[in-house]
């Protein structure tokens, strides 16, 4: 059986329907925390289970039979969470029920001294499942294209982006990391341990979102660069928890340091197509 966890997200439910696209509905299993969330995905077939990275019981139910696990990475540092320690529980239950191959969403920014605090906890769990005995496929995703959206709303609507000096990034989308995933999940290729990058094929900074964005929507976008402190000082006033507000600048530094830069062909080889480029994106969402 197929385990996809955190089915009730964005990325989750695509990856089940790109699932739906490969197999059987009943050899897919979505594993929740709250499963009246995906009563939609159940009534397709797929079977739905609760399961909490942080009940190691619980997990063990939800994922009986699993053959193939997809783990989407915890955020619950967002909110002052241990998303390692949920990690850690994880593996360790996969490695008990005999789980075949284990995927995990990681990101291009991974590694110990990333300057973006997810980085280094995507780090930190391929390191664990090195250690784990299992097979394993670290899905090293670029940044989501949906994020430049919700980081940059209000500035796309006021004709300004600001924030913080930025760098390149090979934007990519939910639909197409979400196709890619499900692929490797069931098996057209299987890669031990981490993925090349899975991104686009061009980055752009915020100048350059601000330039497509300005020519898309028939009005001037321009790029404003403010202080690291400005930023933390606006976001701490809206009430942002301290763990949203160290990711947001870990951003920042980040994409100065290039490591959202990387493109690699890896992403369009595995899709069998190009993927969406952020001006197609940007084109239907803005």
């Amino acid at each position: 059986m197929f385990i996809v966890t955190g089915a009730s997200g964005k990325l989750g439910r695509k990856i089940i329907e790109n699932l739906l696209l490969h197999v059987p509905a009943t050899s897919i299993g979505a594993s929740v925390r709250d499963p009246s969330k995906v009563t939609d995905i159940e009534a397709r077939g797929v079977r739905v289970r609760q399961g909490d990275f942080s009940d190691a019981e619980g997990l063990r139910h939800a994922w009986a039979g699993a053959r193939r696990l997809l783990l989407i990475s915890s955020n619950a540092a967002a909110t002052g969470g241990d998303p390692l320690e949920q990690h850690a529980t994880a593996i360790r239950v996969a490695r008990e029920i005999g789980v075949e191959r284990v995927f995990y969403t990681s990101q291009v920014s991974s590694a110990a001294s990333s300057q973006f605090p997810p980085g280094r906890c995507h780090a930190a769990t391929e390191e664990m499942l090195a250690r784990s005995g299992l097979a394993w496929t670290a899905m090293r995703h670029g940044f989501y294209a949906e994020s430049a959206l919700m980081m940059n709303k209000r500035g796309f609507d006021a004709g300004s982006l600001e924030g913080p000096e930025d760098g390149p990034v090979a934007w990519v989308t939910h639909d197409d990391l979400a196709a890619a995933d499900a692929a490797l999940l069931v098996g057209r290729e299987d890669i031990d341990g981490p993925t090349p990058p899975l991104t686009g094929s061009e980055t752009l900074d915020l100048a350059g979102l601000a330039e497509v964005a300005g020519e898309l929507l028939g009005r001037p976008v321009s790029r404003t660069i403010v202080s690291e402190e400005t930023v933390k000082a606006r976001a701490c006033a809206a009430g942002a928890h301290h763990g949203t507000v160290a990711v947001m600048l870990g951003y920042y530094r980040a994409a100065r340091a290039g490591e959202f830069a990387a493109t690699d062909p890896a992403l369009a080889r595995i899709l069998g197509r190009s993927p969406e480029t952020m001006r197609e994106f940007l084109k239907a969402n803005l």
